[in-house]
């Protein structure tokens, strides 16, 4: 008997705008799933201003997602192993690629990976143009991501509109870059505006950047940093497991950051 073709689940990671940490979220849910033991596979799907190769080191490689869809390699041959065991499928990073875009066929491209990923991430491109539209076709759920601040918010409503005019499933919001120290929008108003709940709130953390320094997702640099463990949390929610980090009773960054931000210290 013929054994069954894996399904995994195809997750677009959406923005209605750019630095709001969209490609952040998306290696660090990877590296989270993965560190739960699911097999993952991240795409970037941003195919004129790709980040995922720099973000992990590996700017420049022989084959990229531009190369498949342009029909000169299959998607099994773009497809690279981080040390963590997280797969990524970058795109190319040449501006003459930049021009020769065919994101039309990313929908059937993704359709012919088979390397047995239990979710696909697709790192999709900001707001709502073409590239956008076609992670979005791609994908059968969708995550938006989006920064406690007015702008930010009204963008993610915009791209919470769009993906619902198209009939896609929207998992729900991760507000990311959250600070206390600032005029930070409150998390009951902007599921107010979204009709949408917030799935994790992702604290503005230093770790991230020493992270981004290494090349590397802070879910490996800095495990009990409060991002890593609020982007470990936010994983274990789509995989309906419970998560609880054992830090020291005396110094718990995240309980810490929770309280803080509710007004209860």
């Amino acid at each position: 008997m013929m054994a069954k073709k894996n399904i995994a689940r195809k997750i677009v990671i959406m923005s209605g705008k750019g630095g709001v940490g969209k490609t952040t979220t998306a290696i660090n849910l990877g590296a989270a799933l993965n560190h739960f033991g699911k097999k993952v596979t991240i795409v970037d799907a941003n195919l004129t201003t790709p980040d995922i190769g720099v973000y992990l080191g590996v700017p420049i490689l022989p084959i990229t997602l531009h190369d498949v869809l342009k029909g000169k390699a299959e998607i099994s041959e773009a497809v690279y192993a981080h040390k963590s065991g997280t797969r990524i499928i970058p795109a190319s990073i040449a501006l003459q690629e930049a021009k020769k875009i065919h994101e039309d066929k990313l929908e059937k491209a993704l359709e012919k990976l088979d390397d047995g990923a239990e979710f696909i991430l697709l790192d999709g491109a900001p707001g709502l143009g073409r590239e956008a539209l076609a992670s979005l076709n791609a994908a059968d759920e969708v995550l938006v991501v989006t920064n406690p601040e007015l702008p930010a918010v009204t963008d993610a409503l915009k791209t919470i509109k769009f993906c619902q005019e198209l009939g896609k499933k929207i998992m729900g919001v991760v507000v990311t870059k959250t600070n206390v120290k600032n005029a930070d929008m409150s998390i009951m108003d902007i599921e107010e505006i979204l009709e949408m709940p917030v799935l994790e709130i992702i604290p503005e953390d230093r770790a991230i950047k020493f992270a981004q320094a290494q090349k590397d997702a802070v879910i490996h640099t800095d495990p009990k940093s409060a991002a890593a463990v609020q982007y470990k949390k936010l994983a274990s929610n789509l995989i309906g497991e419970e998560y609880q980090e054992s830090l020291p009773a005396q110094h718990n960054p995240v309980t810490e950051f929770l309280l803080r931000w509710f007004g209860f210290k």
